[in-house]
């Protein structure tokens, strides 16, 4: 086994490494750039290097700083993790030149497979099926527009160098061909900086099926079954899952062994992922599926693979690196029962999935599966990387059982001010085309509003967080001059809302806030009343800051006079406004910010006083 391992990666990626390198007892070295020096990656491994400034592309992406790192620590190997440098060949090879183990395929099969239309010549000669297409070099207008015409409308224009959704149009429409092929090209250059496209049939019930692979140095190589990645929104997979729905015995079994002859069509050593395209219109089958590209690396969504095979991947990587044969043979690998991932990321469903930043004042994800992340709570969501925040995995006896499982995970998932798009993964689960397994890649597109989680919680959920605060004023009961109060005003994500009360709303232990978890989104409840920082009271119509943020906008002054809902300031937080409102008519007694101000969480803003106080 490899004595010490450097890991080229860093959040979740380099955690999960690091906890399988421990179990063999390997030392482990972190590396990080300025915005990850606290990142619990770091803080894991055995020992930690910095790269450079946050920018990936002065950091992460430097293999010379990471050749240097692993020279200083005295680290044997280099695990690249999955991103940044997985697939550069020629970081490949210069970490085998410097005498250093690469735990992963030669620079060679990375090249062969690096470029799409060299990769499907290639599977084309192994007998791999191929989706009808044009993967030649003459790239003239007219040639690519002829082959169109030859395999058919509608068609998908992809870049030979491309990934991850860039340099790519589909086109319905011959008199459409000229401008997505430019579009295309301009993309790809600016992406890849390869403009060669080649041409696809567009399969109008795509099934995205993809078959994990695995070859050693003694001439084994075996597949350890399929994984359906369908669920996909713009290209980019959301919730992953094996086996695949509908998948029988024949088809897979044709889909396996393909996969198989593709990896040792480039003699593949290592982890490596075979990807396929099926047209669904009629159900899986096996004249249907056909090779799209391979992922020379592990994939973010091993983990369903891991589940149902009882193998930890990154450990055949670690004992394939080290020299040692596969520790199974094909026929030693069988599925156990069905796994599901979903991805969470930190962005806004609401705002067009707008990535969200900022520290996590609160992060618990739910339990009862498996959860692969690189953050804790109190860490920082940077501007400068994936905003992936984990992974989480459930596995039960049947698909259903794992469905609902994770259901169940993300809806009480708790993660706050960072927006997050577990309230979408919970509708998405349970939306009634993926409940039955009748997946496709445009699933996400056809339901679009009906998997936005709602803008506001339950009323009873509401109530309930009323209850939890500690706010004298709230307290329902009698008065001498009105009926008993049943109703106040709150501020819910920063935005005035009505609540009902319970009677005994105010009495609870909270302050300044009340958070909300309900099907996976979670909500601010703030009260317009609040205690100040450091000592007394703030008196009514004390206007807190619900969340860290910069002040953009101050429509008030001191001495004017407001009337109730009147706006007062405006913060900007994770890339969102929130407007901050007068709770009744009066005066504006003190106004503590201007515009371009940082303000804390909690910080008192403004303060109203009623005209006749």
């Amino acid at each position: 086994m490899l004595p010490s391992l450097l890991i080229a990666n860093r959040g979740e990626i380099a955690c999960r490494v690091i906890r399988t390198a421990r179990a063999l007892g390997v030392r482990t070295v972190a590396v990080y750039s300025d915005a990850d020096a606290d990142a619990l990656h770091v803080r894991l491994a055995d020992a930690a290097v910095r790269l450079g400034p946050a920018p990936a592309r002065d950091s992460y992406l430097r293999g010379d700083l990471l050749l240097a790192a692993a020279r200083e620590t005295g680290a044997a190997a280099i695990h690249p993790g999955y991103g940044f440098l997985s697939e550069n060949a020629d970081f490949a090879a210069a970490v085998i030149e410097a005498g250093l183990k690469w735990v992963g395929p030669d620079p060679v099969s990375i090249r062969a497979m690096g470029l799409k239309d060299a990769a499907k010549q290639r599977m084309i000669a192994a007998g791999v099926p191929v989706t009808p297409g044009y993967l030649g070099e003459d790239q003239s207008p007219e040639r690519l527009a002829a082959e169109s015409d030859r395999v058919g409308y509608p068609v998908l224009i992809k870049a030979v160098a491309g990934g991850g959704g860039k340099g790519m149009r589909r086109v319905d429409d011959p008199a459409d061909f000229a401008a997505a092929l430019a579009a295309c090209r301009r993309e790809a250059a600016a992406a890849f900086g390869d403009e060669c496209v080649l041409i696809e049939r567009y399969i109008l019930a795509p099934r995205h099926i993809e078959v994990q692979v695995f070859g050693d140095r003694h001439g084994q190589v075996v597949h350890l079954f399929e994984r359906d990645c369908s669920l996909q929104r713009r290209h980019q997979k959301v919730i992953e899952e094996a086996p695949a729905p509908g998948m029988d015995a024949t088809t897979r079994a044709a889909v396996c062994d393909a996969a198989v002859r593709a990896a040792r069509a480039v003699v593949y050593v290592g982890a490596g992922t075979i990807e396929f395209i099926a047209d669904a219109s009629e159900g899986l089958r096996a004249d249907r599926v056909w090779f799209m590209e391979m992922n020379t690396r592990l994939q973010v969504e091993h983990p369903v693979t891991e589940a149902i095979t009882g193998v930890d991947l990154v450990e055949w990587q670690l004992r394939v690196a080290s020299g040692e044969p596969l520790p199974l043979r094909q026929d030693q690998l069988a599925i156990r029962g069905h796994a599901i991932e979903a991805r969470l990321y930190a962005e806004d469903p609401a705002r067009g999935f707008l990535p969200s930043t900022g520290t996590l004042i609160a992060f618990r994800p739910g339990t009862s599966v498996r959860v692969d992340t690189g953050v804790e709570q109190g860490a920082t969501i940077s501007p400068h990387y994936d905003p992936m925040i984990a992974k989480l995995i459930a596995h039960a006896d049947t698909r259903d059982g794992a469905r609902r499982t994770l259901g169940a995970a993300l809806a009480e998932t708790r993660v706050w001010p960072v927006r997050t798009n577990a309230g979408f993964l919970v509708r998405a689960l349970d939306h009634p085309d993926f409940a039955s397994g009748a997946v496709d890649t445009g699933l996400i597109e056809r339901a679009g509003i009906a998997l936005m989680p709602p803008e506001r919680p339950s009323e009873a959920a509401l109530t309930a967080a009323a209850g939890e605060l500690t706010d004298p004023a709230l307290v329902p009961g009698f008065r001498l001059n009105a009926p008993p109060r049943r109703a106040a005003t709150f501020l819910l994500d920063g935005q005035p809302a009505e609540v009902a009360l319970a009677r005994d709303a105010g009495r609870g232990e909270q302050r300044e806030r009340a958070l909300i978890t309900e099907a996976g989104q979670t909500y601010a409840l703030t009260p317009f009343r609040a205690a100040a920082a450091g000592g007394g009271a703030a008196g009514d119509g004390a206007i807190l800051a619900p969340m860290p943020g910069r002040v953009i906008a101050v429509e008030v002054a001191a001495g004017e006079r407001v009337r109730a809902g009147q706006r007062l300031v405006t913060l900007e937080a994770m890339k969102m406004e929130h407007s901050l409102v007068a709770p009744f008519d009066g005066v504006v007694a003190t106004l503590d910010v201007v515009i371009g101000a940082q303000v804390a969480d909690g910080a008192p803003l403004v303060r109203i006083e009623r005209e006749d106080a």
